[in-house]
């Protein structure tokens, strides 16, 4: 009975060590993007660095890099190296490596499958430019190596060598690391786009459309990279599920707030993400304009907000109609009226809607009675993630996308506000025909 109580008692441990590890490496992977999303282009290169020495010392390798395919003259080289304390770099000693001396590694790749060794010790024997003879000389006993493919083409890919021990990978481990070798090619893509818009700076309009082309794929490296963030999140949820399930005859209370704040996390993330992937799609709608009825589209948005009872809101009759596409128009009043409901501390909370015709333009507001704004935030809350509060699992990206929307239609967005009095929110719409 006492072997049955241990053995239920060390699962237990190493369940509960393998949520939070993975929770560990979703919000590490999370604040790389946040940051490869916000940075600036000249920083690329210090980002990139950075990025291989944050996921380097969580997966407990000793150096990790990147290498680029070149595939008109058959070699490969080091572009990028991080190394741990007193681990020699072998960053000169890889350039223009004949690609005859990675086959292996390169057939793995060629599939879209990481190329993995867990004990090179076990290698065999196989001459001086074998794969044992190339990994041993440089202290390596384990590494596993992810594949970079840019619009379905092999490019290059991320390592990762341990030299002070062996280490083995997770499954799960493995597709984060695609997310992360992912996140690599867009934004060193970024970089390349960078260097051409400094090769034709003279040439305005070719740099204009420069320009457009680097938001894209901006925008779709966001898109992309939030879709492939879905995927470990499952297995989160899921492991957590199995968990519960397999102790719900012996889980107490003391033992449930940890599985709690683990549902918690996963609902914040699954914000975070839905965030990143409706920001991302502001400009890349497909869907055809046409004349939008503000009246009809915020009595929808209204039907998809749980409004306290405690809260009255008032919509001013006759709202305009605006030429534009629905999503776009939803998501502002959405946005706005949401954090008008979620930051309402009053014991009777109002919130108005209505506008203002001005010449060429309608003048909108929303506007509450709740808790305010310090006026040091009028201009910080309008910036991606940023939040009032930190305690809900909101993303922090609705006023940004609010913003992105109102200058896509090329409006204005301010607002007024006074601590416990209240808030209002003005934007303006060109008018259309």
């Amino acid at each position: 009975m006492k072997n049955k109580h241990l053995h239920t008692t060390n699962n237990k441990l190493e369940k509960d060590n393998t949520i939070e590890r993975q929770l560990r490496f979703q919000d590490l992977l999370i604040s790389i993007s946040t940051k490869y999303i916000n940075s600036d282009l000249s920083d690329v290169n210090k980002l990139v660095n950075t990025s291989l020495k944050q996921i380097g010392e969580f997966v407990e390798s000793d150096r990790s890099y990147i290498f680029s395919y070149n595939f008109v003259n058959n070699t490969t080289s080091n572009t990028y190296e991080w190394c741990a304390e007193g681990v020699e770099p072998e960053i000169d000693n890889l350039q223009n490596l004949p690609l005859s001396f990675v086959t292996q590694w390169l057939d793995a790749h060629k599939k879209g499958e990481a190329f993995y060794i867990e004990d090179v010790s076990l290698l065999p024997e196989d001459g001086e430019h074998g794969l044992r003879a190339i990994l041993e000389p440089q202290g390596i006993k384990s590494l596993i190596t992810i594949p970079k493919i840019k619009n379905n083409e092999l490019i290059g890919f991320v390592g990762f060598d341990s030299v002070k021990k062996i280490n083995k990978y997770t499954e799960n481990e493995k597709d984060i690391l695609f997310v992360f070798a992912n996140m690599l090619v867009n934004v060193i893509l970024r970089k390349e786009n960078e260097e051409q818009i400094k090769a034709q700076e003279k040439k305005k309009e070719e740099l204009l459309k420069d320009l457009s082309i680097q938001n894209e794929v901006l925008n779709e490296y966001a898109h992309v990279v939030s879709h492939d963030l879905k995927a470990p999140l499952i297995n989160i949820h899921t492991l957590i599920g199995w968990f519960i399930d397999d102790h719900k005859d012996v889980l107490g209370k003391d033992d449930m707030h940890p599985l709690s704040l683990v549902l918690f996390n996963v609902e914040k993330m699954d914000f975070l993400i839905k965030g990143i992937l409706d920001y991302s799609t502001i400009d890349r709608l497909e869907t055809q304009d046409a004349q939008i009825d503000f009246n009809v589209t915020v009595n929808e948005v209204l039907e998809t907000i749980l409004v306290p009872e405690t809260i009255k809101i008032t919509i001013q009759e006759n709202l305009p109609t605006l030429f534009g596409n629905a999503w776009r128009y939803k998501q502002i009043f959405q946005n706005l009226i949401q954090n008008a409901v979620t930051y309402n501390d009053k014991e009777s909370g109002i919130i108005e809607v209505g506008f203002i015709d001005k010449d060429d333009y309608y003048e909108f507001f929303v506007k509450d009675n709740g808790v305010g704004i310090k006026t040091d935030y009028f201009e910080r809350i309008f910036k991606v993630f940023t939040k009032l509060q930190s305690t809900g699992s909101s993303s922090g990206i609705g006023l940004s996308i609010v913003k992105k929307i109102v200058n896509f239609y090329k409006g204005k967005i301010w607002l007024e506000s006074k601590e416990g009095v209240g808030t209002t929110f003005f934007f303006t719409l060109l008018k259309t025909e």
